[in-house]
């Protein structure tokens, strides 16, 4: 039960952190070089917060880490990189084509679908509970779709698709893998470290005019790094205990009720399909904690 409580608080965290999202962009505006800034100085605050977690673990200890553990989590660390890289990209590109709508549809779908298929293919075992959970959770999503929406750039939308799963899939690749390997609080730092090494290069050769980071801007930053890499963390120690075909649904289930009730709480009226997205969410993740 203790991994399912770090998988709630990671959702709670996930479902905030967009908040950062949303001011950060409204302060700096679209383009690649605002997506590249937000990646390189959320990436350098989340660092920051995860070597105080890790040296608070004492995981992070240099003379416990051999040099042989290293290979495989720096790999991953830096496909980590690329996924975060590509996930942004396609995001700008789709969000300047489609509605936010459509574009969650993709985005929630693929970050749970991967996952979940990889998991499979790692041996978890295919439930009813898991079945009922990702269909009633898939149709949470669906139904918060506007058919009438514009479906120019869903080439964009496949990419969102893709890479927003492949998150997911990288983390249980790592979890799953019998390779020498570091803690999952120091690999965690080295992905946050190699993301923001690359981002801040790429900025070197980003042309054109820098816009100032307001301060609004920095506190986003920081906000959302906090937020999104102590969530990943304890997604990645929950995957010890918890096999992705559930964590996984749990999370996009949970994302959506945490939206509506802050929503509510921000004095935001929720939509009618809003309402029924949370109700099928709760039911969802209901049967997955009940059925077998």
């Amino acid at each position: 039960m203790l991994n399912y409580a770090f998988l709630t608080a990671a959702v709670i965290l996930f479902g905030l952190q967009f908040r950062f999202n949303q001011t950060y962009e409204r302060e700096q505006g679209g383009g690649l070089a605002a997506a590249i800034r937000f990646i390189f100085y959320h990436s350098l605050f989340g660092l920051a917060v995860l070597v105080v977690i890790d040296l608070a673990l004492a995981s992070g200890i240099p003379g416990g880490v051999r040099a042989g553990d290293l290979p495989f989590p720096l790999l991953m660390a830096a496909m980590c990189t690329l996924d975060a890289i590509g996930y942004s990209y396609c995001s700008i590109m789709a969000l300047g084509k489609v509605n936010l709508s459509l574009y969650a549809v993709f985005a929630m779908i693929g970050g749970m679908a991967l996952p979940f298929a990889v998991g499979l293919f790692f041996g978890e075992p295919l439930t009813t509970g898991k079945i009922l959970c990702l269909a009633i959770v898939t149709a949470a999503v669906l139904v918060t779709l506007n058919p009438k929406e514009k479906t120019r750039g869903l080439g964009w939308c496949l990419g969102v698709f893709v890479f927003n799963g492949m998150s997911g899939v990288i983390a249980k690749i790592y979890s799953a893998v019998q390779l020498p390997k570091v803690s999952d609080e120091l690999y965690s730092v080295l992905c946050a470290a190699v993301t923001a090494a690359v981002a801040g290069v790429w900025l070197l050769f980003i042309k054109g005019e820098k816009k100032r980071m307001t301060k609004k801007a920095v506190l986003s930053c920081l906000g959302f790094g906090a937020f999104n890499r102590v969530a990943n963390l304890l997604v990645l120690i929950s995957l010890s205990s918890i096999p992705a075909t559930a964590q996984y649904p749990f999370i996009t289930g949970g994302v959506i009720i945490v939206s509506t009730v802050i929503a509510l709480l921000t004095k935001q009226k929720p939509t009618k399909t809003e309402w029924v997205s949370m109700a099928l969410s709760i039911a969802g993740l209901t049967v997955l904690l009940i059925v077998r």
